[in-house]
């Protein structure tokens, strides 16, 4: 996270781990409640064993730890700030 906010304006990580979507419709979600005060990149993530998920409590999941950076792949990027949510 470094420096940066959350897509919700936070200012630490919620968790220990990097949430992910299960599907367009989660991501648009995630894209619409985008605090950051600026664009955001949507990306994509290979090979996710779904049984390594975990639950934040609030019915979104997380990988635990890090991603390699060779599973990660850029989606869309410079996505604009939605209003409205």
């Amino acid at each position: 996270m470094g420096a940066a906010r959350g897509i919700a304006g936070s200012r630490s990580p919620e968790v220990e781990g990097i949430f992910v979507c299960r599907g367009e419709e989660e991501a648009e979600f995630f894209l619409q409640i985008n605090n950051t005060g600026g664009p955001v990149d949507l990306w994509s993530v290979d090979a996710i064993d779904e049984g390594s998920l975990l639950d934040n409590g609030n019915g979104f999941v997380y990988l635990p730890g890090r991603i390699p950076a060779a599973r990660v792949r850029l989606v869309r990027s410079d996505l604009p700030a939605r209003l409205g949510f």
